[in-house]
C-alpha cells in the first residue's frame, strides 16, 4: 500500500475516534452533573427526584458509552470512567440509604473498576445521614446505616486485585475506612450518652409515694 493510502485511512480511523471522543465527552460531563444533584437530592430525602436525576444521568451515559463503544481504548480510561463510577455512585447511595439491594454492575452496566470506586464513595456518603439521624435521635436508623457502611467496606476490602484491574481501589479503600472508624466513633459516643442522659432522668424523675 502506498504511503499516500495508509496515511488517508490512518487519517480516517483518527477522525472518527476524534469526532466520538467529542461526542463522548460533553456526554459524560452532563452524566457527572445530573449524578451530583442526584446524590444531594438523596441528602435532601428526595428519593423521587434523586431516582430522576439519575434516570437523566442514565440517558447521557449511555450516548458516551454509545459513542465510545467502537474505540475500547478510549472507552476504557478518563471520562467515561468517571461518569459510569458517579453513575454507579448515584444510584447506590440511593439504594443503600432506602436499605435496599445494591444493583449489580451489571444491572448499571458500567465497568467492575467503575462499580467497585462507586461503591466506595456510596459508602463514604452514608457518614451524613447516620450523623442527621444521630442529631434526630433515631439512633436504630443510624445503626442500620452504619452496619450498611461496614458491610461496604467488608466488600470492598476483600477486593485484593492490582490496581490496574480495580481503578486504585485501594486509595479509596482507604478513604472509606478512615471515614468508618470516625462514624463509628460518633456513634459509640451518642449512644453513650444517651444512656447517660435517660438514666439521669430516670433518677431525678420524681418517684410515686409509697402504698401503705
Amino acid at each position: 500500500m502506498a504511503v499516500g493510502d495508509v496515511a488517508a485511512n490512518l487519517r480516517r480511523q483518527l477522525d472518527a475516534a476524534h469526532a466520538a471522543r467529542e461526542t463522548a465527552i460533553p456526554a459524560c460531563r452532563r452524566t457527572i452533573r445530573a449524578c451530583g444533584s442526584s446524590i444531594r437530592a438523596v441528602h435532601n430525602l428526595d428519593p423521587v427526584g434523586a431516582a430522576s436525576l439519575a434516570d437523566e444521568a442514565e440517558k447521557a451515559l449511555r450516548e458516551a458509552q454509545e459513542a465510545l463503544r467502537p474505540f475500547p481504548s478510549l472507552a476504557a480510561t478518563g471520562p467515561l470512567h468517571d461518569a459510569e463510577k458517579e453513575y454507579a455512585e448515584a444510584r447506590m447511595t440511593a439504594s443503600l440509604v432506602a436499605g435496599e439491594s445494591i444493583p449489580t454492575f451489571e444491572d448499571l452496566d458500567v465497568g467492575p473498576a467503575a462499580w467497585l470506586g462507586g461503591l466506595s464513595e456510596a459508602g463514604t456518603e452514608l457518614r451524613r445521614h447516620i450523623l442527621d439521624r444521630l442529631r434526630g435521635g433515631r439512633l436504630d436508623e443510624a445503626g442500620r446505616l452504619l452496619t450498611a457502611m461496614d458491610e461496604v467496606y467488608g466488600l470492598l476490602v476483600s477486593m485484593d486485585y492490582p490496581d490496574a484491574l480495580t481503578g486504585g481501589l485501594r486509595r479509596h479503600v482507604d478513604a472509606l475506612r478512615a471515614v468508618l472508624e470516625r462514624t463509628r466513633g460518633d456513634f459509640t459516643t451518642t449512644v453513650l450518652q444517651t444512656r447517660l442522659q435517660a438514666t439521669i432522668e430516670a433518677r431525678l424523675s420524681p418517684q410515686p409515694p409509697p402504698v401503705d
